[in-house]
């Protein structure tokens, strides 16, 4: 998922994401997973955080590393 790539490429761990996105580490880890979709408001606070300037539903697509 492209948001795990860019909070890795920041060298950010879910927890550090969650704190300054003010979420529960508990729901990054599961919208990663993609076991949760994230409402609207809590998508816009992760890109926020990331200070991620696209679209924030990209955070959210599946991310092919190039090889």
């Amino acid at each position: 998922m492209l948001l795990t790539d860019v909070r890795k490429g920041l060298g950010w761990s879910q927890a550090k994401l969650a704190r300054t996105a003010e979420l529960c580490q508990a729901t990054v880890s599961q919208i990663e997973s993609g076991r949760l979709k994230p409402y609207p408001n809590q998508l816009q606070k992760l890109a926020n955080a990331l200070q991620w300037t696209g679209n924030p539903e990209e955070l959210l697509q599946n991310h092919l590393k190039e090889k």
